[in-house]
């Protein structure tokens, strides 16, 4: 498969710090003071004049006091210059991150990477745990960590070990909680998704010994008590999407089988399908709304699928001459957001798919953009080199953009709660101040 001109232009801005290479691996992370403008300098001078000046200090130490006093410890490295808001602060850890591993969206600070989870302090980015992780389990063929992903509730990560659920908590150690799975979940487990009570996802086993063909089982997990809700037959090749907390109950999933892809709907409740849709070749991904499924329309453009019925209440797709393809929207208070892969983000009434407003953005967009909104503001990550842009929901006006001069190699992912937009890349976490609507 080609990748889109945006993906190659941001695998093609590759960087390091100069000297990062040799010894990334066992830096520990940073945590410094938020932004401001200044001469750009390279890591490994940052580094050898904080090591000047350690020395300096260690002698002088010694000839004051006989040796007695340690010498003071080198000073970390500064921010990299900013551009925008100036961030609360700043975390830089000693590897890449990979967000990819988790399944939901984080409230909380997480720099996720390979080796596992490391929580922050919101107020000053300090690390206050490390939740240590399995690596990916090759095993399913996978190499985008999918058999490695944790599921993300409000206050919870969730993963699987030796026949049990463990879920650890964010802040407090004491109220990690492990249940027991039950004995119809003994295969392979893959959970997908979490509501706050209910945990979903897929399971594989073979149906009895010398078998070859895989049984393939969706189910719902109770975490209070471990208790098995249902299960449901799942074809083979089918990738549970959503099986998520949205008000109207749905899950949703993708099924691959004989060269073709198409959209399963399912009830919450009761694992049973609702109903199924045809797709094409460019059916990878799917976003819930309240009155709708969207999945993308096989021409660029995006399509709305009745949440109830699966019949289609409206299009929107690129008309000659533009070239563009339509993102993951993201649905909020009764209106769409979607970026598209040429740098434009619209926003659109959800029960018409009328377009409200529309704004480029100064960068281009791919699928590992996932905006998020918080108070009125639609925040739209960019390729590292591009930065984070903050959007009035309501009138489509540019409110900010962000930028370190990294520039670094990955898209920017994002989290937030009531105070705090967290916006990272490659090896460094920003806590930015939320944008202000007037």
């Amino acid at each position: 498969m080609q990748s889109s001109a945006s993906e190659r232009s941001a695998e093609q801005a590759s960087w390091q710090w100069d000297g990062e290479a040799d010894d990334a691996a066992e830096a520990p992370g940073d945590v410094v003071g938020g932004g401001g403008e200044g001469p750009r300098l390279s890591r490994r001078r940052l580094l050898a004049g904080a090591g000047v000046l350690a020395a300096g200090g260690a002698v002088w130490a010694f000839t004051r006091s006989g040796g007695e006093q340690p010498a003071p410890a080198p000073s970390k490295p500064q921010p990299t210059a900013l551009s925008g808001p100036p961030p609360v602060w700043t975390y830089r850890g000693p590897e890449a991150m990979t967000p990819e591993r988790l399944v939901g969206r984080s409230t909380r600070p997480i720099f996720a990477t390979s080796a596992g989870l490391q929580l922050l302090d919101p107020a000053t980015g300090a690390p206050t745990r490390m939740i240590r992780l399995a690596p990916p389990d090759r095993k399913f063929g996978s190499d985008d960590l999918v058999s490695a992903r944790v599921v993300i509730s409000a206050h919870r990560v969730f993963t699987t070990s030796h026949g049990h659920v463990d879920g650890r908590h964010l802040t407090d150690p004491a109220a990690d909680v492990t249940v027991p799975l039950p004995d119809a979940l003994d295969g392979d487990i893959l959970f997908t998704g979490c509501d706050g009570t209910t945990l979903y996802g897929t399971f594989y086993n073979l149906p009895k010994p010398g078998a070859t063909t895989m049984n393939q089982q969706a189910f719902a997990l109770r975490i209070a008590d471990g208790a098995l809700l249902w299960t449901s037959p799942a074809d083979r090749g089918e990738q549970l999407l959503t099986p998520a907390a949205d008000p109207t109950g749905t899950i949703t999933a993708l099924r691959t089988a004989d060269g073709r892809t198409e959209l399963v709907v399912r009830d919450a409740a009761t694992g049973r399908q609702r109903w199924t849709a045809e797709g094409n070749e460019n059916l990878r991904w799917c976003t819930i709304g309240q009155r709708a499924v969207y999945v993308p329309d096989g021409s660029g453009g995006l399509r709305a699928l009745d949440l109830a019925t699966g019949t289609e209440r409206w299009k929107s797709s690129p008309t000659s001459p533009e070239q563009w393809r339509a993102m993951p929207p993201v649905a909020d208070s009764g209106m769409l957001y979607v970026p598209r892969d040429n740098g434009v983000v619209s926003g659109h009434d959800e029960t018409t798919g009328g377009t409200i407003w529309s704004l480029q953005v100064p960068f281009l967009l791919d699928r590992r953009s996932h905006p998020v909104v918080v108070n009125g503001v639609v925040y739209v990550p960019g390729p590292a080199v591009g930065g984070v842009c903050a959007i009035d929901a309501a009138k489509g006006t540019l409110l900010w953009t962000f930028r370190d001069s990294g520039p670094g190699k990955d898209v920017w992912s994002l989290a937030a709660d009531a105070d705090h937009l967290y916006a990272g890349h490659d090896d460094v976490l920003h806590a930015l101040p939320l944008a202000t609507v007037f």
